[in-house]
């Protein structure tokens, strides 16, 4: 009889740090919930937090060591020791020949504080290099900048109960529905008891944020400076400012004030092409409001004036007073799981632990001191664009990539690949097997994931949780401390064979304890915690030095900042506009975003087909004046073009943007789709203080392209291993598409497109991989026409079919498969040449709204019809009841709905 346990952990998804409690049989995750006893989330998930036990799939899970010994060879397997010998005799040669700064680390927002720590002290005290640095480069290092600038400190001075709190909400370049749910929903709940608070989101799209919204203003992207030093004109026009509190605990006013009178009413509104009355309302809820709180993500992070529109909305707080109060204060909302456990622990180039600059010799000392060695490097490290440049030119030798995947996320992508493909050796520390990075690894480390790690996490607001595990890790994988400290010990005999050890750590927890103690007396004291009474007292938020009883809820409660002064700062920066102007080649502004139901690059959403239900495909968005404009419809294939590449995929039509704006998911990479994904067309530009990529901004342009050749197939089954395989098939195409699919039969679906007809060849090759070569095949084929279709039916059920040159019925076999049966009289349609099977072949298989209870967007547009509203629906088909995700887009149905007419 298999025994059942509960684990309790956290969610590995994003920032909001969600509790979960993990059922597992001690060697499998069967199960996950919310664990009503974490502050967090108080028991709720989202539909990807919902999912994690559907993403444990080992065929997309590295699971042994691999090395290869030459760029044109394949890697093989090889064991631990091996592995890692070889890799620290590399380093060593590297060093020894070229430096420390030949070599560099590039690790991840979703490692555990503790295996960040120790990627800390191998790159500083072991190897003698600052190159290390975050993906928290490409999310947050801008609020990094704006924190410290602005009020002394890397330190969010809120909690999520101000959400709850605050009488005037700012949301600015965050689709908070999508990105960070569970904060929505706390959010959602707060304005149904409290009608009155007036919530303003700032986003040039309208997003499912603004079905929330009592003002959205969609300003020009990239203007945020001028809008908040409009509101700030204003609100001193206004007498809606806070005198004693800037006279008492602030610095810099006077400078700022001056500035301001350059941005009058007139000049923002035309600035950010927002209406005169609407900056005026939004000035008004902000300088009336007895509280006032503000949450931003990356839409103004990144930017190539991220860091100055940090510090003019933090200016906003400072000069209302609206800081260190109940439901007030400015407050960043973390893109990853532990980016906030990696600032601490020092892991972007310029940083070091216990929030320490690197730049700063006596925190150098300081750091060095503790760990026992003469001096840290005093030479700067590289931040990640610099970092990518410098392997491009050959100046890094060696490079170890751990928990993340720069081969999609970086911008400029046809750049980052020629540079990993160049450099002489490269590590990818990673669970799963098959990222566009992994590609490009010499030495593939298998490690460790979700439910199999055990250490600590910093969430948004600054809550510290115990990250407990729940099975083993399968294969040969590690915990990433553990393979960063055998590293660091093979590679200390090398090159310093004459001291001790400094990485005798043994288990998570004793690097948890050395870390710790870097954080006592610094602003973000953490060491009197430990793992003990994280267990006993649950999830804390820091500081919590030795002696306290509990976390510290609210920071600057007193008026007291950490700069030297003791003072905030204002800060008058000017308004810069993005660094890429539109002309008349690329006149289209390209914006990214978040969907709902996948996470970064997908390396492990995309291990559960569900959660390709609500968009299963890559497409670009535009106004529709923009498709009438280039004489395009609904699902035409285009190419998007910028000065850096472009991408072949459908376009939709989005009134949800301004005429002139493009928006395209960021996830999609070479694995799913034709092209290196939307970063092929971003650019480098960075931030000159934060040195964050403008990843919201690029100029481009759309055109039709001329591809009547298709396919479209599908087959279900084994997914990640035929994905992986199939793929460098789809190259001879313009266009492709591979994607996973289905809910309870999990299946890929591929589409593809060109000019012409690919060889006879070619279509068997992939006949043979999708199984549709034999067996119980219906086949029809008309060279003369170029087209070929075959369907797979088992026991008289669809188990895959592929149409070339001819693909009408495709959507219709979509259904077929879905519905799971094949009527008799219906086998005459499935590869009858040019023409329509029964039925609406030309409509999709509706996307699900709400992936907990598989509740279509047709059976919400039903329901709408008879007349349900949003409590009906809920109640009827169970939509909206669970995690709640689906509500913002449910809520937009219904406002579109026609108003029936009284005669």
């Amino acid at each position: 009889m298999t025994s059942h346990h509960v684990t309790a952990s956290t969610c590995c998804y994003c920032g909001v740090g969600c509790g979960v409690l993990i059922e597992h049989d001690g060697a499998r995750i069967l199960g996950v919930s919310g664990d009503p006893e974490h502050p967090a989330n108080h028991g709720r998930l989202c539909s990807k937090g919902s999912t994690l036990h559907l993403t444990g799939d080992l065929d997309a899970r590295a699971l042994y060591p691999e090395l290869r010994l030459g760029k044109s060879l394949a890697r093989s397997r090889t064991d631990w020791h091996s592995a890692l010998d070889h890799a620290a005799t590399v380093f060593a040669e590297t060093i020894r020949q070229h430096g420390p700064d030949s070599v560099a680390f590039y690790i991840s927002g979703q490692l555990l504080t503790e295996d960040y720590y120790a990627f800390n002290k191998l790159a500083r005290a072991v190897v003698g290099t600052h190159n290390i640095d975050s993906n928290s480069r490409l999310c947050m290092s801008s609020a990094v900048v704006g924190y410290k600038r602005s009020l002394g400190s890397d330190a969010p001075p809120c909690s999520y109960s101000d959400i709850e709190q605050s009488d005037c909400l700012l949301i600015a370049g965050s689709n908070m529905a999508y990105a960070h749910p569970v904060l929505f929903r706390r959010l959602e709940e707060a304005k149904a008891r409290r009608p009155q608070m007036k919530i303003i989101v700032v986003d040039p799209r309208r997003t499912e944020t603004c079905e929330l919204a009592d003002l959205h203003l969609a300003l020009q992207p990239g203007s945020d400076v001028a809008l908040f030093h409009g509101i700030l004109h204003v609100l001193l026009q206004e007498g809606w400012i806070d005198r004693h509190f800037i006279d008492a605990h602030t610095e810099g006013f006077a400078a700022l004030e001056r500035h301001v009178r350059d941005y009058p009413p007139a000049r923002v509104a035309e600035l950010c092409q927002i209406s005169r009355a609407d900056l005026l309302t939004c000035a008004r809820w902000i300088g009336q409001s007895p509280s006032f709180l503000s949450l931003w993500c990356m839409g103004l992070n990144q930017s190539s004036a991220g860091s100055a529109k940090n510090s003019a909305l933090i200016n906003l707080h400072l000069a209302t007073g609206q800081i260190g109060k109940a439901g007030a204060g400015p407050f960043s909302l973390t893109g990853q799981p532990n980016a906030m456990g990696g600032r601490e622990t020092g892991s972007l180039s310029n940083l070091l632990p216990g929030h320490r600059d690197a730049a700063n010799p006596e925190h150098r000392a300081e750091v060095a001191a503790y760990w026992g060695i003469e001096q840290l490097p005093s030479t700067a490290g590289l931040p990640a664009i610099e970092l990518f440049d410098a392997l491009h030119a050959g100046r890094i030798k060696a490079l170890w990539i751990a928990c993340t995947n720069p081969a999609q996320s970086l911008p400029n992508q046809h750049r980052v690949h020629e540079a990993l493909a160049a450099c002489p050796f490269v590590v990818v520390q990673e669970a799963f097997r098959h990222t566009e990075t992994c590609e490009h690894a010499d030495l593939l480390l298998p490690a460790a994931s979700w439910g199999e790690k055990e250490g600590t996490v910093t969430n948004s607001e600054r809550r510290v949780s115990h990250v407990r595990p729940a099975v083993p890790a399968p294969g040969q994988a590690r915990a990433d401390w553990s393979i960063t400290c055998d590293f660091a010990r093979r590679l200390e005999k090398r090159l310093h064979p004459e001291r001790p050890s400094l990485f005798d750590f043994r288990s998570a927890e004793a690097l948890f304890e050395e870390y710790k103690s870097l954080t006592r007396g610094r602003d973000l004291d953490l060491s009197g915690l430990s793992y003990a009474r994280l267990d006993e007292q649950g999830p804390q938020q820091w500081p919590f030095p030795p002696g306290a009883d509990q976390g510290t809820t609210r920071l600057y409660t007193d008026g007291r900042f950490p700069h030297d002064s003791g003072r905030a700062r204002f800060h008058a920066d000017p308004y810069l506009a993005p660094q890429e102007p539109c002309t008349p080649d690329y006149p289209l502004i390209l914006n990214s975003g978040r969907l709902r139901d996948q996470w970064h690059g997908m390396s492990r959403t995309s291990t559960a087909s569900r959660l390709f239900g609500h968009v299963e495909a890559a497409t670009l968005n535009l106004h529709p004046e923009d498709l009438q404009r280039r004489q395009l419809q609904d699902g035409d294939l285009i190419t998007l073009s910028s000065r850096r590449g472009s991408l072949i995929l459908p376009v939709q039509a989005d009134d949800a943007l301004r005429p002139g704006q493009a928006w395209l998911p960021m996830h999609w990479g070479k694995r799913f789709l034709k092209g290196l994904g939307s970063n092929a067309l971003t650019l480098p530009a960075v931030d000159p203080l934060s040195r964050q990529p403008e990843l919201k901004h690029a100029s481009v342009e759309v055109s039709k392209a001329e591809l009547p050749w298709r396919l479209v197939a599908l087959v279900e089954g084994e997914v990640q291993n035929r994905l992986q395989t199939l793929r460098p098939l789809f190259e001879a195409f313009a266009y492709a598409s591979l994607v996973p699919t289905g809910r309870e039969r999990p299946a890929l679906l591929i589409r593809a497109a060109s000019a012409e007809p690919p060889a006879p060849e070619l279509l068997e090759r992939i006949d043979q991989l999708l199984q549709l070569s034999s067996g119980p095949i219906l086949a029809y084929d008309d060279p003369s026409r170029s087209i070929s279709k075959r369907v797979r039916l088992d026991d008289g059920r669809i188990s895959g079919f592929r149409l070339a040159g001819e693909t009408l019925a495709g959507q219709w076999l979509r259904s077929v498969w879905q519905d799971g049966r094949l009527a008799g009289d219906q086998q005459r349609w499935l590869l009858a040449p040019l023409s329509a099977p029964p039925g609406n072949v030309g409509a999709a298989p509706s996307k699900v709204l709400c992936n907990c209870l598989n509740v279509s967007e047709a059976m919400v547009r039903a329901g709408i019809a008879k007349g349900l509203d949003l409590a009906d629906l809920k109640q009827t088909l169970g939509c909206g009841t669970s995690c709640g995700s689906c509500v913002p887009e449910i809520k937009r149905l219904l406002a579109t709905r026609p108003v029936a007419q009284t005669l």
